[in-house]
C-alpha cells in the first residue's frame, strides 16, 4: 500500500536530513544523469549530501504516489530560456505537482493537485535593513515586518513559496507582493498571476521556518511528516 497519498484538499509536506553520498549509494542510483552532474557540480560535501536527499526524496514520494520506481521517473527542467536549469515538472501521467526545498540540515518536498511552492531557510544573522528593503512590500516594512530576523525570514520564506508556486522564482521582486493572514493580500507589477494564492507558514525543526504556497482562497489541509526513514 502507498505510503504517499495525495487528496485533492490536502498538501503533504515530507522532511528529512541531508544524506552523504558516499554513505548511500542507493541513493545515487536514483538519480537520473543530469542530476548526477549537478550533484558533482558541488564542491563542498555538505552541499552534495543536501541536493541528494532533496532530489531522492522527491523521486521516492512521487514515486511511491503514482505506483512507479523511483528511478524510472522522467523530469523535464526546460527554462524560459530553453535551457535544463527551470523548475523540474514530472512527465508521468497523473502527477501531483511538487517542490523541493533545502537549507541547513533540513530538506523537504510538497506534493499537491495544484502548483506548489515549498521553501525553507535556517534562522540566522543577516544584513537586516538592506535585505528587508529587499523582501517587504511598503506596506509590509511599515508594520514593522522586517524590523527582526524572525519576521524577516518568516516574510522570506512564504513569499518564496509564492514564487516558486508561481514558476518565477526570483525574477520577480519579493517587494511587489504583499502579505495576509494565510494568503497574497496584493501584488504590484510582474509576475502577478491574476489568482487568488493561499500561504502557510510553518517550522520543520528548532532554528527553521518554513512555508509552502499554492493557489486558491482557501488553505488547504497541510500534512508534515517526518521521512527520514524513507532515505534509508
Amino acid at each position: 500500500m502507498s505510503r504517499v497519498g495525495i487528496p485533492a484538499a490536502t498538501c503533504r509536506i515530507f522532511w528529512a536530513a541531508p544524506v552523504e553520498p558516499a554513505t548511500a549509494p542507493h541513493l545515487v542510483r536514483l538519480l537520473d544523469a543530469h542530476e548526477r552532474e549537478r550533484m558533482q557540480r558541488f564542491r563542498r560535501p555538505v552541499d552534495q549530501a543536501r541536493y541528494l536527499a532533496a532530489h531522492a526524496l522527491t523521486r521516492i514520494v512521487l514515486g511511491d504516489a503514482l505506483g512507479s520506481p523511483a528511478d524510472v521517473l522522467t523530469f523535464d527542467r526546460t527554462c524560459r530560456c530553453g535551457r535544463q536549469h527551470g523548475k523540474p515538472v514530472l512527465l508521468q501521467a497523473g502527477a501531483p505537482a511538487f517542490s523541493m526545498t533545502h537549507a541547513g540540515d533540513v530538506v523537504g518536498v510538497a506534493l499537491h493537485a495544484s502548483p506548489v511552492g515549498l521553501d525553507v531557510e535556517e534562522i540566522r544573522s543577516v544584513e537586516l535593513p538592506a535585505m528587508a528593503e529587499h523582501a517587504c512590500s511598503p506596506a509590509e516594512l511599515a508594520a514593522g515586518a522586517g524590523a527582526t530576523v524572525d519576521t524577516f525570514f518568516s516574510v522570506w520564506t512564504r513569499k518564496e513559496a509564492v514564487l516558486k508556486a508561481t514558476g518565477d522564482g526570483l525574477s520577480v521582486p519579493m517587494s511587489s507582493v504583499t502579505l495576509g493572514p494565510g494568503r497574497v493580500q496584493e501584488w504590484t507589477g510582474d509576475g502577478n498571476p491574476g489568482a487568488p494564492m493561499w500561504v502557510h507558514e510553518t517550522s520543520p525543526a528548532a532554528g527553521y521556518v518554513a512555508a509552502v504556497a499554492g493557489f486558491g482562497t482557501d488553505v488547504p489541509s497541510v500534512l508534515e511528516q517526518d521521512a527520514s526513514t524513507f532515505l534509508h
